[in-house]
């Protein structure tokens, strides 16, 4: 294969995963010149609007996905939740996969994820593996209540976490959770919840982007505050966290970090996810190369780009509203687009339904507290919706 750092085009990149984060990765993809196909089982999805090709096949297909090796001189994926064994079996016809299946098969099972990062010394809250509910209990007795049980594999945006706050609620999670592949941990009074968003190239390099200060409703992330309102010290903490744990992982690409900030000051690893993040959407227009040009350049064995932020932000996710379902439409356009520094992403998902991520705006001022009045008052405009009969 060519040396990408002196020659470009042509190069093909494929993406498992057609969504959001797939559509923002084809946009500098397509900067660069590159042939992106996608592979996603919605016809027409997000990134399948702006990319060259899109297979529609479900993300279990193996057959499906291996068709990708003679398609892509790299592969790359919007989320964890795919086949491994295929991806593996790409590896292993010397296909570039990354962040490497091997990595993905650890971090898809948030136990062996964990444990991978206890071993290196990495901080943590404290957890231990359940099956049983006497085992629950047990943990709890060392943990204390609430009880923090997690499934291992699956979960996203709360969906397959429990808080027991007592010995009656454990049972109850145990069975919600599925009873099997379950892993207990302690429950973090924290102060707040951050994200760093960390790259590493082909050949070791590694930057980080700032350290993002997150707001969560019902365990979905509603705000990202950059930079964070945190004591220099902590986010000075945050960046040697998360590069050692892209570097435990020899992951190459994006990953992002999320950590819990701890009442006095620590820095405790919650969750690792082996891509571009939603907490990292603010640096398309707050800094100088974005998560996702980062994650093209990173994967296609270029240097990685300037993370300097240039500009306070603040980024909020577009949810569908309660009590729609249906063809999707943002109403407050008019009203919220007229505010200074308001940045719109609309990701072109066919139907809303409530709480699903449809979009996001981020605002960029010359200070953080501008920036939050702007996002304040944009929230109360621009809302997603869904079309009326005979509308179009």
């Amino acid at each position: 294969m060519l040396n990408l750092i002196s020659l470009l085009p042509p190069y093909r990149v494929a993406i498992v995963g057609g969504g959001q984060l797939g559509k923002m990765m084809t946009v500098p993809a397509k900067q660069f010149g590159f042939y992106v196909t996608v592979l996603d089982p919605t016809p027409r999805s997000p990134a399948s609007q702006i990319a060259d090709h899109q297979i529609v096949a479900d993300f279990n297909d193996g057959e499906a996905i291996c068709s990708l090796a003679t398609a892509a001189d790299v592969i790359i994926y919007e989320f964890e939740h795919i086949d491994v064994k295929a991806l593996l079996a790409l590896e292993e016809q010397g296909c570039l996969l990354f962040p490497s299946a091997k990595i993905l098969a650890v971090i898809q099972d948030k136990l062996q994820q964990k444990r991978a990062m206890a071993e290196a010394g990495i901080p943590l809250p404290p957890f231990q593996e359940v099956f049983r509910i006497d085992q629950v209990r047990k943990a709890a007795q060392v943990f204390g209540y609430p009880l923090m049980l997690k499934a291992r594999s699956g979960g996203y945006d709360g969906k397959g976490n429990f808080l027991a706050a007592n010995e009656h609620a454990c049972a109850e999670g145990l069975n919600e959770l599925g009873g099997t592949g379950i892993m207990a941990e302690q429950f973090i009074s924290f102060s707040c919840e951050v994200s760093m968003v960390v790259a590493r190239g082909r050949y070791g390099e590694i930057k980080t982007f700032p350290l993002s200060e997150n707001e969560h409703e019902d365990s979905i992330l509603r705000r990202s505050i950059v930079p964070a309102r945190v004591p220099h010290e902590v986010s000075r903490r945050a960046q040697e966290v998360a590069e050692a744990v892209i570097s435990l992982f020899s992951g190459v690409g994006v990953f992002c970090v999320e950590m819990f900030v701890t009442k006095s000051g620590d820095v405790l690893v919650n969750e690792v996810a082996p891509r571009p993040h939603n907490s990292g959407h603010y640096t398309i227009e707050a800094c100088v190369t974005s998560q996702f040009e980062q994650h093209i350049r990173a994967t296609c064995g270029l240097p990685l780009g300037d993370t300097t932020q240039h500009s306070p932000a603040v980024m909020v996710n577009l949810l569908g509203e309660k009590g729609y379902e249906g063809p999707a439409v943002l109403e407050g356009c008019a009203k919220g687009l007229a505010l200074p520094g308001v940045h719109l992403h609309f990701y072109g998902k066919h139907k809303t339904v409530p709480k699903r991520k449809m979009g996001h705006f981020t605002v960029t001022a010359d200070s953080l507290d501008d920036a939050l009045a702007i996002a304040t008052e944009a929230e109360q405009y621009l809302k997603v919706i869904s079309q009326k009969e005979g509308e179009r």
